[in-house]
Order: C-alpha cells, then sequence, then structure tokens
C-alpha cells in the first residue's frame, strides 16, 4: 500500500496572463515586451496540480527565487460527491 508521504502533486506559480490577437503573437520575437493583466503589488496564483490553492509574494533564496504564501485559499465542496476539494 502506498503511503501519502510517496505521493507527488506539480506546484506552479502563476505570475499572470495576457489576452492578445494571433497576429501580434505571431509578430513577436527575442525583446518583445507582453504586459500582464496583473498589477505588481498583487499576490501571485500557487497551483497545485493545475488547482489554484494558495496566494503568495517572491521572494529570494540565496540565488533562487521562491514564494512566501500569505493566504491559504479555502477548500471547495464538489456538489455532486459532497467532497472537499
Amino acid at each position: 500500500m502506498t503511503s501519502l508521504d510517496d505521493v507527488t502533486i506539480e506546484l506552479s506559480v502563476l505570475l499572470g496572463t495576457a489576452t492578445m490577437p494571433v497576429h501580434q503573437f505571431l509578430r513577436m520575437g527575442r525583446g518583445a515586451v507582453i504586459a500582464l493583466e496583473t498589477h505588481a503589488e498583487e499576490d501571485l496564483k500557487l497551483l497545485a496540480n493545475g488547482v489554484p490553492v494558495a496566494r503568495g509574494e517572491v521572494v529570494l533564496e540565496g540565488d533562487q527565487i521562491a514564494v512566501t504564501i500569505t493566504e491559504m485559499l479555502a477548500k471547495r465542496k464538489s456538489r455532486s460527491l459532497g467532497k472537499e476539494t
């Protein structure tokens, strides 16, 4: 039997998003700047297997970029199964 200690999840941090026409995207090259629909003072979104689970802010740990969690997001209940997700 596998314990939960052996299960892995993929954590990712969403810096921001942008929407643009395809023709604009196709003209981009090295040095292009993409304006994100996020303000500099906003917390980043932390995703676990693609599901938002927390918010945080960027910090430097030596020469590595890290995220300090500022808020854990509330668990949602699945309406069909009555389980927390």
